[in-house]
């Protein structure tokens, strides 16, 4: 009863930028982390960056310094600002929320369907 849904994905210029959301919607009776995956063709799927429910924020070497993580816990919503973005950054974007559905489930994660995101010239 959780859905996540992704959006602002697209093709981008080197050194371009995107700006990813996304929005939990369902039964959510507390938010904790969320965080955005990415995964290449014939690549494992790899952590981007992660914020916990206070604003702590966690990122891969690879977009440290680039990359942006927040969230808007009134709107249940994560998002990812993605600068100097480079060809290596190409990759299907998933947007995951660790959440306890009620009081008395433990804690699930949650997968969006992904975005593509192509930088390319």
């Amino acid at each position: 009863q959780v859905q996540l849904v992704e959006s602002g994905g697209g093709l981008v210029q080197p050194g371009g930028s995107l700006r990813l959301s996304c929005a939990a919607s369902g039964r959510i009776f507390s938010l904790d982390a969320m965080g955005w995956y990415r995964q290449a063709p014939g690549k494992q799927r790899e952590l981007v960056a992660r914020i916990t429910s206070g604003g702590s924020t966690m990122y891969a070497d690879s977009v440290k310094g680039r990359f942006t993580i927040s969230r808007d816990n009134a709107k249940n919503a994560v998002f990812l600002q993605m600068n100097s973005l480079k060809p290596e950054d190409t990759a299907v974007y998933y947007c995951n929320a660790a959440l306890f559905p009620t009081v008395v489930d433990a804690l699930r994660d949650y997968w969006g369907q992904g975005t593509q995101v192509t930088v390319s010239l």
